[in-house]
């Protein structure tokens, strides 16, 4: 009986928000090719509030899916919370993965400025839509990063962070791989990545770190290595907010005490217990792998409290 109940109420809290909420698939044109979305608009007689969600970093797609990742839909999740609360979105596949995939299909014509390029193209297309006013960036982990550099060119009113990364990649990845490979091949992957700091090419890989340094990937993170995350987000000229999770295991606290440092103006959000896609969790990493691939698991409640709240206080600090 109670289950009926409980699935009733489901039903109609689910027809509720499909009459006040529309999903729309939405494209950009761009000079190597068409990338697709979905623009979540509540209904409203007048303008409102849109985000512009950008994901992490790989094959992640627009809902915050990685099929080395897991199946999470933390992106959809957080556009729906901003929906229920009158605040469009607009999520997208990166450039060569899912939809996008035909955009971009080699992994070695990928760069951190041709993802910044394409947010700019979205975050244009949504400033020029009259069902929108204040334009609201929003990375997820390297997405972040992505939306720092694109916050100018796009003209946005303000930015959030989550998980972002405070510190140079170059920096972060040997620090891990320090941790993980045996000395002669920590030595050889320092010289790669030392090389790689200066823009060359290295064909020869060692089979056991093809997975980070392939030749396919190397264009990519030569344009990953000339990041300063910290220096970037410094740059901002916009109110921003970084959310970070203290149980996550993938971008460490201190990464926002870091941006915290480097944008003292910005507002910072530490959410106890939430993990990298966005869920609470126990700390130990074994025992928060389940949250990475259960989509039925709901984000933590303080990350969209916090998000709302911020993106309200700033139109009032605009006069909008």
């Amino acid at each position: 009986m109670l289950r009926a109940l409980l699935l009733t109420l489901t039903l109609i809290t689910s027809l509720a928000q499909a009459s006040t909420t529309r999903q729309l698939p939405i494209s950009l044109d761009t000079d190597q090719g068409t990338l697709y979305g979905s623009l979540l608009v509540p209904q409203s007689d007048k303008p409102v509030p849109v985000a512009l969600l950008i994901a992490g970093s790989g094959p992640t797609d627009r809902d915050g899916n990685n099929p080395e990742g897991g199946h999470n839909d933390a992106l959809k999740k957080l556009a729906q919370v901003l929906a229920r609360n009158g605040i469009a979105s607009l999520r997208y596949d990166k450039r060569g993965v899912a939809a996008s995939r035909a955009a971009t299909p080699d992994e070695k014509d990928l760069s951190v400025e041709r993802y910044v390029t394409d947010a700019e193209g979205w975050a244009r297309l949504l400033r020029d839509d009259p069902r929108f006013d204040r334009l609201i960036l929003i990375g997820h982990s390297e997405g972040a990063m992505i939306a720092s550099l694109a916050a100018p060119a796009s003209q946005a009113d303000a930015l959030v962070s989550i998980a972002g990364p405070a510190y140079p990649i170059g920096q972060v990845l040997d620090m891990q791989l320090a941790m993980r490979l045996p000395p002669s091949l920590l030595a050889e992957s320092r010289h790669i990545l030392a090389n790689l700091i200066r823009g060359k090419l290295q064909p020869q890989v060692p089979k056991e770190l093809q997975a980070i340094y392939r030749p396919s990937v190397q264009p990519y993170l030569i344009s990953l290595l000339r990041q300063d995350p910290a220096e970037n987000f410094a740059a901002l000229q916009v109110p921003a907010l970084i959310v970070q999770g203290t149980h996550d295991a993938q971008v460490s606290p201190d990464n926002a005490e870091a941006l915290k440092q480097a944008k003292p103006d910005a507002e910072l959000a530490m959410i106890a217990g939430m993990n990298h896609v966005m869920r609470i969790t126990p700390a130990p990493w074994n025992e928060q792998l389940a949250s990475y691939d259960d989509p039925q698991l709901p984000l933590a409640r303080a990350l969209g409290e916090r998000i709302l709240s911020f993106i309200r206080s700033s139109a009032e600090e605009n006069g909008r």
